[in-house]
């Protein structure tokens, strides 16, 4: 299955496995992908899976007639522009986020929010198994409540991680906090903590508006400087 970035008009070769996952998602959600040539985001939905195949028709001239056989079009070599072989197909998955939250702190809301963006939530319940995740998964987003740890925010491990993770990982990562004791999407408290967003756990039932609001900002925001820090190799 093949798709063009909106951006750049890259052809971007899918995986089944990806498709399979589109087919899972419901009919008003959509899927968050990046291009893999310009690192643009952009969504799709399942209605993609319903376009028809563009197909390749042979006229044969009728017997007795003289007719003859009409040859299929040329190969599209397009993709020799780019450097990039045949075999080494440009496959995106749908983005992960990773979800460190208790169950009776709003967890399921949360998921149910990602997941309605497109996002496959993976839940984790130990601090050591998010951090082993985290050293080979590239997840685009990280949701932690402050009381995850019995430490809290300032006295746990996980939070001092992210706030210590290199930039060339963090700055493609979108981190929000939710608390009791937070202001929602209140900029300097998130400046603060070092995360995108911050939000009170009285305004959880809000979950998915506030991110339909921020993370498209958030792009709007940061992509530009995430590219130009792309293209001169930090």
């Amino acid at each position: 299955m093949n798709v063009s970035c909106p951006h750049c008009g890259t052809q971007l070769k899918f995986s089944d496995k990806f498709r399979a996952s589109l087919e899972k998602l419901k009919p008003e959600q959509k899927a968050r992908i990046k291009c893999s040539q310009c690192e643009k985001p952009f969504s799709i939905d399942r209605s993609i899976l319903g376009a028809p195949a563009a197909s390749k028709q042979v006229r044969r001239g009728q017997p007795g007639t003289g007719g003859n056989v009409k040859p299929p079009v040329p190969p599209d070599v397009s993709w020799l522009q780019d450097g990039v072989f045949e075999e080494q197909e440009v496959v995106e998955e749908i983005p992960l986020a990773l979800i460190l939250i208790p169950e009776d702190a709003g967890r399921d809301v949360v998921v149910k929010s990602v997941e309605g963006l497109g996002y496959r939530a993976e839940i984790v319940t130990s601090v050591d198994l998010a951090m082993e995740k985290m050293q080979f998964v590239n997840y685009s987003s990280v949701l932690l409540h402050t009381e995850f740890e019995p430490q809290g925010l300032h006295g746990g491990t996980f939070h001092k991680f992210m706030a210590r993770m290199s930039m060339p990982k963090r700055r493609y990562i979108f981190y929000a906090l939710i608390g009791k004791d937070l202001n929602t999407l209140y900029d300097l408290e998130a400046l603060a903590y070092s995360a995108n967003i911050v939000v009170n756990e009285r305004d959880i039932e809000h979950f998915g508006v506030i991110l339909r609001k921020t993370i498209p900002e958030y792009e709007m925001l940061f992509g530009p400087i995430m590219e130009e820090t792309r293209l001169v190799g930090h």
